[in-house]
């Protein structure tokens, strides 16, 4: 196979995308470097997004954090990111809410090159609100099950509810629908449940719902403010235990001087008995 330099393949600034995947392999590992590279990490303005807002913010950001946390903190290989550009080789890039790649490096990273990193997608995670809804329950739907993203999710905050679909086999390119138990659609790729509770998405460990940061600072505060409040007790008692101390040896250094004092009166009334009998023998 005859290697080509990355000169041979041109990024159009317009309309940016990875080059197919016979291109590709038919690059120098130098080439493809490059190419990657020149990717764009940033195309938000070619990919029409407009801003959605605190809600849109807070719920994705919430549900990337709470995912993240869960991963590091159990030890298992998962890459976790939200808005990252993503190039799949040949098609349109993109920049899901949150994704998730199953047995990749966690390391940062500015994109994700389908064809660099092995492997595409393995969980979307799309959060819908003033933006047109079509695009999240209908185009992407389409679009991620075509490229093989097993699992597809979105959270519709205009209209209250949480969609999930799956891709039946690895061969399949169309979702099946997944139905809710209690309240809760599983992933099978997270290995967690989903629930749609107060407009915001909280992921499930069996029946343990994974913390959030605020509450997990909030937790934090709590003990925070125990020890803080045990050491001013402690202090107080100290203080209160040393004060008495203090008084206590004020009150035997006063007792002592009295006791002192007394004693000297009373040697010094012996002085002048004794002194008063010696005149009288003389």
């Amino acid at each position: 196979m005859t290697r080509v330099e990355s000169s041979a393949y041109v990024i159009d600034p317009a309309d940016p995308r990875a080059p197919s995947q016979e291109q590709w392999d038919a690059m120098t590992t130098e080439a493809r470097a490059a190419v990657a590279a020149a990717l764009p990490a940033s195309p938000e303005p070619l990919l029409g997004l407009l801003p959605e807002g605190d809600r849109h913010r807070k719920a994705k950001t919430r549900a990337t954090d709470a995912l993240d946390r869960y991963f590091s903190r159990t030890g298992r290989r998962v890459y976790v990111s939200s808005e990252l550009s993503t190039y799949y080789p040949g098609e349109p890039v993109f920049a899901p809410d949150v994704l998730a790649v199953l047995d990749a490096d966690p390391g940062e990273r500015s994109s994700w090159v389908v064809s660099r990193e092995g492997k595409g997608l393995d969980f979307v995670l799309e959060v819908s609100d003033r933006g047109r809804a079509s695009k999240d329950t209908v185009d992407n739907v389409q679009r991620y099950a075509r490229l093989g993203v097993s699992e597809y999710f979105v959270l519709d905050l205009a209209r209250n509810r949480l969609l999930g679909y799956r891709l039946p086999d690895p061969l399949a390119r169309a979702y099946t629908r997944l139905l809710p138990q209690r309240g809760v659609v599983a992933s099978a790729v997270l290995g967690l449940g989903l629930a749609l509770e107060e407009r915001r998405i909280r992921f499930y460990l069996d029946e343990a719902p994974l913390p959030e940061a605020e509450e997990l600072i909030a937790r934090l505060d709590g003990i925070v403010n125990d020890v803080l409040e045990r050491r001013l007790v402690d202090a107080e008692d100290r203080a209160a235990a040393a004060e008495a101390r203090a008084e206590a040896e004020a009150e035997a250094r006063q007792a002592e001087a009295e006791a002192r004092q007394a004693l000297e009166a009373e040697l010094a009334a012996a002085r002048a008995r004794v002194a008063e009998l010696e005149r009288g023998r003389s």
